[in-house]
Order: C-alpha cells, then sequence, then structure tokens
C-alpha cells in the first residue's frame, strides 16, 4: 500500500474551519475504489496544524488519487487557506490495513504474547 502522512499548517482565521474547507477533498478522496483510508486529525500541540493520514491499495490507486478532479481542484482550493506548503512523507508498505500495537495489547492472549515478548528480549 502507499501510506502518507501529511501535515498542512493553516492559517489562524481559518484553523477552526478547516474540516469544511478540506470536506469536498476528504469526502471525494473516501470515495476513490483505491482509497484504504483518508483521515485528519488536529494536532494536540498546534491547534493551527493539521495531521492527513492517507493510504492507498497500490501506486496505480495513489496516481489515480493526484490525477483526479478533485484533487487537482483542491490544489488550487486550499492553499490560500495555508500559512506554509504541507509537508509530506510517503511510503510504500506491505500491506492493506493496520497492525496491532501489540506493546500494548488490551486482550488477555494479545498481553500473554506481549509480556513473552517483552521477557525474551530482556525488558
Amino acid at each position: 500500500m502507499i501510506f502518507i502522512t501529511a501535515k498542512f499548517q493553516v492559517l489562524p482565521e481559518h484553523a477552526d474551519d478547516w474540516p469544511t474547507i478540506s470536506n469536498a477533498l476528504t469526502q471525494a478522496t473516501r470515495a476513490e475504489p483505491g482509497c484504504l483510508w483518508f483521515d485528519w486529525s488536529r494536532s494536540l500541540d498546534d491547534s493551527d496544524e493539521y495531521i492527513l493520514v492517507e493510504a492507498f491499495t497500490d501506486s496505480n490507486a495513489g496516481a489515480a488519487h493526484v490525477g483526479s478532479a478533485h484533487f487537482t481542484q483542491a490544489c488550487t482550493d486550499l492553499p490560500p487557506y495555508l500559512a506554509r506548503t504541507p509537508r509530506i512523507v510517503n511510503a510504500e508498505v506491505p500491506g492493506t490495513s493496520w497492525s496491532k500495537l501489540g506493546e500494548m495489547a488490551v486482550d488477555s492472549a494479545e498481553q500473554a504474547r506481549c509480556h513473552y515478548w517483552r521477557s525474551s528480549v530482556g525488558r
């Protein structure tokens, strides 16, 4: 899968409205057949910063996204609301879904495996 994380520094006067401002892109991207997820979060440290975590099934789906009419439109519509060019990390990783964070296992079977793993590596 193509896994992307991007930071958007929104102008302070538009930060509270960013979910609405970016909604057309968000909804259209989520409807793409190759989109696995497209999720926004707001930074706890900087209320003007939004983090986008998105994933696509493969490089073809990623290319289709970048070539879509809604992405092209967003490249025109969104920059006036931004304080700077978004920062991005883009990587191809195996799989098509989230993995469990075993170190913080919740159910008892997972906790037992987590305890075994910690004890076997000398923690």
